[in-house]
C-alpha cells in the first residue's frame, strides 16, 4: 500500500512538513471539514500564527476572525488553550500521552501527531479509516457504536506498519478519501482489493452500517441587512455564551422587531448539527441605533469574527 500511496497521493500542504505544530493545526481544522475548505484557512492561519507561542499570545478576536467560516469554533479556542500549555511547558510534547492530555486533542488527533510528526507506532482511525476497515473485514456492526469502533481500532493497530506508521496511517486515510468512497467504492483502483472481505461478499456498498437516531429539525428564519452611510448594523454575542461566543452577527427579524423590511435580497440554507435552517435575507432600515447594536464599517469586517450565516447573507448585499 505504501507504493500505491507514494504514486497517487494528493499534494496537500500539511503533507510537506513534519512540524508537529503545523500537523496539529491541520488535524484540528480537518475535523468535520472538507479538505478543499481547509486549504486556504490553513495557509492564512500559519502565516498569522506561525508557532504555539504566537498563537498563545494572540487576542481571541484575532484568532476567531482568522477561523471565521470554518465553524465549530470551540476547536479554535481549544487550539489556543493548548498552545498556552505548550508555551508554558517550554515546547511541543512528543509523546502520545502528553499530546492526548492537551485541550481539544482526542485519541485520533494524538495518534495522528504522534505517528506523522514523531514516527510513533499509533494507528489513526478517522471516519475514512473506519469505512476502509469495516469493508476490509466485512464488519456489519454500527460504526456509531463504541464496541464497533474499538473492534476496528484493534484491527488498525494490528495492521499498522511500525516501520513507517506515518506513511501507513496517511495511506489508509487517503484510501478512504479517494478510493473507498461512501456510496460507490472504486474497487478496481484499490491496492487492498484482493484482501477485502466485503468485496468478496459483494457487500462493499452496504458498509459501513451507521444507524441514525432522531429526525432533523427544519427552521425558517429571517436575517436583516441594515446599512447606513456605508456601515452595517451588527450585534456581538457575549463572551460567556455557550455557542459562538464573541462573534458578530446580523440581526434577525425576531431580535429587531422595530426594523422596517425592504426588498428581499435572497435566501440560503445552513445546517448546524441536526438543525436545517432556511434563511430569508431582506434589506431593512431602523431609526437611530438600537440598543445592543453597533455600526461597523466595511473595512472593519475583515478584522472581526463574523458568523458564517452573516457571511452567507452578505453575499447578497453590495458590501
Amino acid at each position: 500500500m505504501r507504493e500505491w500511496y507514494a504514486r497517487t497521493k494528493r499534494d496537500l500542504p500539511w503533507r510537506r512538513t513534519r512540524d508537529p505544530y503545523a500537523i496539529w493545526v491541520s488535524e484540528i481544522m480537518l475535523q468535520q471539514t472538507r479538505v478543499a475548505a481547509v486549504i486556504p484557512y490553513y495557509a492564512r492561519f500559519l502565516e498569522r500564527f506561525p508557532d504555539a507561542a504566537v498563537l498563545a499570545a494572540a487576542p481571541e478576536q484575532d484568532l476567531l476572525a482568522c477561523w471565521s467560516g470554518l465553524g465549530y469554533y470551540s476547536r479554535a479556542r481549544n487550539l489556543q488553550a493548548a498552545a498556552r500549555e505548550i508555551s508554558a511547558n517550554g515546547g511541543f510534547p512528543c509523546g502520545y500521552a502528553e499530546l492526548r492530555a492537551l485541550p481539544g486533542i482526542g485519541d485520533y488527533t494524538a495518534a495522528a501527531i504522534a505517528s506523522i510528526a514523531f514516527g510513533l507506532p499509533y494507528a489513526v482511525v478517522d471516519g475514512n479509516v473506519l469505512r476502509v476497515l469495516s469493508r476490509l473485514t466485512n464488519d456489519s456492526g454500527d460504526i456509531g457504536a463504541s464496541i464497533t469502533r474499538k473492534r476496528l481500532q484493534a484491527v488498525a493497530s494490528e495492521l499498522l506498519d511500525e516501520r513507517d506508521p506515518a506513511g501507513f496511517n496517511q495511506a489508509l486515510m487517503e484510501l478512504g478519501a479517494t478510493v473507498c468512497l461512501p456510496k460507490q467504492a472504486r474497487c478496481p483502483d484499490c491496492p487492498l482489493l484482493s484482501h477485502c472481505a466485503a468485496h468478496a461478499a459483494g457487500t462493499q456498498n452496504e458498509l459501513p452500517v451507521k444507524l441514525r437516531g432522531g429526525n432533523r429539525i427544519e427552521i425558517e428564519a429571517t436575517l436583516l441587512v441594515v446599512v447606513r452611510a456605508g456601515a452595517l448594523l451588527l450585534w456581538q454575542r457575549g463572551g460567556s455564551e455557550a455557542r459562538m461566543a464573541g462573534f458578530w452577527e446580523l440581526p434577525d427579524a425576531a431580535r429587531l422587531p422595530s426594523a422596517r423590511l425592504g426588498r428581499a435580497l435572497g435566501s440560503f440554507r445552513h445546517s448546524i448539527t441536526i438543525h436545517d435552517y432556511c434563511f430569508q435575507v431582506f434589506a431593512a432600515s431602523v431609526r437611530g441605533t438600537p440598543r445592543g447594536y453597533e455600526w461597523v464599517s466595511p473595512e472593519r469586517l475583515g478584522a472581526i469574527p463574523l458568523a458564517t450565516t452573516t457571511k452567507k447573507a452578505l453575499q447578497f448585499s453590495s458590501l
